[in-house]
């Protein structure tokens, strides 16, 4: 009876520890979490929607051709970078990190394979976007004489933004997942503290409550992407609006 007692003791004490570890670093973890997601996020933009744009408009039939060995080129970059599983992109990528910030460890430096690895992904999922448009509505903008510049800027990309806003958020949450497996090579977050603090040193307490921390993250990054990109959708918003027009009681407050 007193070894059972004891041993409850030392699970209880270690259960405490546990909570105790959790508590005082998940606020830090989720903000170098978010941190890297974001800037990974604005990065991986900057440089993959020109590329997807640029698949769509200087394809053989698009608004300017380009011509077929660069488009080629960049077909063949993206495919090769997207076929690279992110573990091992992580490691190629370590000489491009100390060039750039003169360091392959920590939380910064897992901004650059992150970039590395996103951007072929944002490009492709660009490139479906642009793909949804009607092309009737370029077509019109044509006829009207407007440049490829103008109606890239001001017909494709502002009709394609509800489904751009889909696509941005399906590439946050999977350069966030991509983040958390950042802690292999030295970098921080939920998925470090998951990995190194809670998986390595046994801790379940520390590694379960690192994963429902970053499962409730994403769950709040999806609902707010897809509550922005329905709300950006002039078509759900028109048969919205129809459905109520048909629903709305008459004065009599008769259906």
């Amino acid at each position: 009876m007193a070894e059972f007692f004891t041993t409850f003791l030392v699970l209880d004490s270690s259960a405490l520890d546990q909570l105790q570890r959790l508590i005082d670093g998940v606020p830090f973890a989720v903000w170098e979490t978010v941190y890297t997601t974001v800037l990974s996020t604005f990065f991986a933009y900057l440089l993959g929607l020109p590329l997807g744009v640029m698949l769509v408009v200087g394809e053989e039939q698009g608004i300017h051709p380009l011509p077929k060995l660069l488009m080629s080129v960049v077909n063949v970059v993206i495919n090769l970078l997207r076929s690279v599983p992110f573990l091992i992109l992580m490691v190629m990528v370590i000489p491009l990190s100390r060039l750039i910030l003169g360091t392959s460890i920590g939380t910064t430096a897992t901004i650059i394979p992150l970039i590395v690895a996103a951007f072929p992904f944002v490009a492709r999922m660009v490139e479906s976007s642009l793909r949804e448009l009607d092309h009737g509505v370029i077509e019109a903008a044509q006829a009207m004489g407007c440049s490829t510049i103008q109606i890239i800027w001001k017909v494709v990309l502002p009709e394609s933004l509800p489904s751009l806003l889909s696509g941005a958020t399906t590439a946050f949450i999977t350069i966030l997942s991509y983040g958390a497996m950042a802690g292999a090579i030295g970098g921080g977050g939920l998925g470090s503290m998951a990995l190194n603090l809670g998986y390595q040193r046994q801790k379940t307490l520390v590694l379960w409550g690192s994963v429902i921390v970053l499962v409730i993250l994403v769950q709040i990054f999806q609902s707010i992407g897809t509550h922005l990109a329905i709300g950006m959708d002039h078509r759900i918003t028109r048969i919205d609006k129809r459905a109520r027009r048909k629903n709305k009681p008459d004065k009599a407050g008769l259906l």
